[in-house]
C-alpha cells in the first residue's frame, strides 16, 4: 500500500531514520495498518525529469524488497539524495537491505539537529501598528 497523506508522511518521520548515500530509509511503526510505503524526492535533486526517474526506480525497488525484507505494520518512507539517480541499482537494493536491516535492529542514525524556530519572512514582517508590511514599493 502507499502512503499518500502528508500525516503519514509527517508521522514517519518522527521513527527510526537510516541514512545511506542513496537514499534516507525512515520506518515508523503504523498501529496495525500494515505495510506501507511512501517516496519523496526534493526539487533540489534536479528537474521533474529526474525526480520521476529516482521515484520509478526507488517504487521497483520497494516493491521488489519490501514483501520479504520489510517490517510488517510499519511505514517505510525513501527520501531522495542527490547521490542516488547515478548509483547503480543492484547497489541502491544493497544499501536498501542493509538498511532495512539495521532498522529492525532498532540500530538508527542520531536524530537530526533542530533548525530552530522559524523565522517570518521580511514580506510579511509586522510593523509597530501591527500591520503587515510589503516588501515591495508601492506603485506610482
Amino acid at each position: 500500500m502507499v502512503l499518500s497523506k502528508r500525516a503519514d508522511f509527517l508521522a514517519a518521520n518522527r521513527g527510526l531514520r537510516v541514512s545511506r548515500p542513496g537514499f534516507v530509509l525512515l520506518a515508523r511503526p503504523n498501529g496495525g495498518v500494515g505495510q506501507r510505503f511512501g517516496i519523496t524526492v526534493t526539487t533540489r535533486i534536479g528537474n521533474a525529469v529526474v525526480r520521476n526517474r529516482m521515484k520509478r526506480r526507488f517504487r521497483a525497488l520497494l516493491r521488489d524488497v519490501l514483501p520479504v525484507h520489510g517490517m510488517g505494520d510499519t511505514d517505510h518512507v525513501l527520501i531522495g539524495r542527490e547521490g542516488g539517480i547515478e548509483r547503480d541499482f543492484a547497489l541502491l537494493r544493497e544499501e536498501l537491505l542493509a538498511a532495512l536491516t539495521r532498522a529492525r535492529e532498532g540500530k538508527g542514525d542520531a536524530p537530526r539537529k533542530s533548525r530552530g524556530p522559524r523565522k517570518a519572512s521580511p514580506a510579511n514582517k509586522p510593523s509597530a501598528t501591527g500591520k503587515a508590511v510589503s516588501a515591495k514599493a508601492p506603485r506610482p
